[in-house]
């Protein structure tokens, strides 16, 4: 039974959330803010965290990014602001996917169940790949670069090892999409474009070139 951390210093926002979520069996926890939540992931092992933006103590943005120091947890990011901009600080801070407030529980309960089909998926072959000194194992979801462990979001994750399996190929935005997310995928292509971005960064905090991953301008990207 998949265990999920509601952050959110609304009570009532709280109640609401684990009634949708509780009647899809999941296991749900609650913290009123970015400090108790940080100090929960720590101590226990979440499959899915729903978080709010605007909260005191510790508002949604610092928490992501002290959270992504120690875990790699899907995070859906609560926000009621709709301005593209807030979107992509929030893919780029390090959350998996987003919600708009006021939001339908029937699309709260879609991309809830996507994150985790995708984060818990098994494969039955090719459990590791290596490529040019990366090591990604998908059963383990972990990704070692020389001695070091590299630590990825799932969507970055998920975006690696698509890009390595398809290396050579040119992936335009809607193919990535279709292989990540599949009929799952309820927001824009161009948030895409913040993985990436996201994911190069990671990569070259190690030594591995950005270039590693290549703009094709006009259509997508690929590896070598």
């Amino acid at each position: 039974m998949n265990k999920i951390l509601i952050v959110d210093d609304e009570r009532e926002m709280r109640q609401l959330l684990r009634i949708y979520l509780q009647q899809e069996n999941y296991l749900i926890e609650e913290a009123q803010n970015g400090k108790e939540a940080y100090e929960q992931i720590l101590n226990n092992d979440f499959d899915l965290v729903i978080l709010d933006v605007m909260m005191p103590i510790m508002d949604g943005w610092e928490t992501i990014e002290r959270v992504r120091k120690v875990s790699s947890v899907p995070i859906i990011l609560l926000t009621a602001k709709s301005a593209v901009e807030d979107k992509v600080l929030g893919l780029t801070t390090g959350a998996d996917d987003y919600l708009v407030k006021p939001f339908d529980d029937a699309e709260l309960l879609a991309r809830v169940k996507a994150l985790l089909r995708r984060t818990q998926k098994a494969s039955t072959n090719n459990d590791v790949l290596k490529y040019k000194g990366i090591i990604l194992n998908k059963i383990a979801r972990s990704v070692m670069y020389q001695e070091f462990v590299i630590n990825l979001t799932q969507t970055e994750f998920d975006l690696l090892e698509v890009l390595i399996e398809h290396k050579g190929n040119a992936l335009t935005r809607d193919h990535l999409v279709d292989l990540i997310w599949g009929i799952d995928f309820m927001g824009e292509d161009r948030t895409i474009d913040s993985h990436i971005k996201n994911l190069r960064e990671k990569l070259n905090a190690y030594g591995i070139e950005k270039t590693f991953i290549k703009t094709i301008w006009g259509i997508g990207y690929k590896v070598e």
